[in-house]
């Protein structure tokens, strides 16, 4: 099927759809500490539409901005999840079920438990830390990232199934047209 403007805007409002997903399971994970849905889609998306996937993750990145102001805890965003994104883009496509599945959680784990390291330098960039001062920082947080790793860990293993549903569901729709 040749990609034509139609399927274009199907392509862009599906992908806009996923980035508000991605943006109401924040809010609906809130009151849990660390704990969000947000490193498990960033690699389900990547995995299904690889390039193309850092359309619905800015589109996250954006809502964010819009609904809690621009303001500099908000920069690091505009790169976390890119990183994960890229780490992702770098694992095989061609993976059995059996190896995919905890690696796809392992991976999700380690960004969720390098989340504060890698925003890090950033809070120490706007704040005017020094290295010392940016260790410190890491060192204070580092509680809240292991808790956000074992969520990532747990919530990791829904990804392969979660982008065999999404390749089914596009499978599906490319027939009916």
């Amino acid at each position: 099927m040749k990609n034509t403007k139609y399927q274009q805007l199907v392509d862009l409002i599906v992908f806009a759809m996923l980035g508000v997903i991605m943006f109401i399971s924040k809010y609906l994970t809130d009151l849990l500490p660390n704990i969000h849905f947000l490193g498990m889609l960033t690699m389900t998306y990547t995995i299904v539409y690889r390039k193309k996937a850092l359309i619905p993750i800015y589109v996250f990145v954006m809502l964010i901005g819009i609904f809690n102001g621009f303001a500099m805890w908000w920069i690091p965003y505009l790169y976390i999840w890119t990183i994960l994104w890229a780490i992702t883009m770098l694992l095989p496509k061609k993976m059995s079920k059996k190896v995919a599945i905890p690696i796809y959680a392992v991976v999700c784990a380690l960004h969720g438990l390098c989340y504060g390291t890698l925003y890090a330098p950033a809070q120490a960039i706007m704040f005017g830390l020094n290295f010392k001062g940016m260790l410190t920082w890491i060192a204070t947080g580092f509680y809240f990232d292991v808790i956000h790793g074992i969520g990532n860990f747990a919530l990791g293993f829904l990804i392969v199934p979660l982008a065999e549903a999404l390749q089914k569901f596009h499978k599906t729709a490319k027939k009916e047209n």
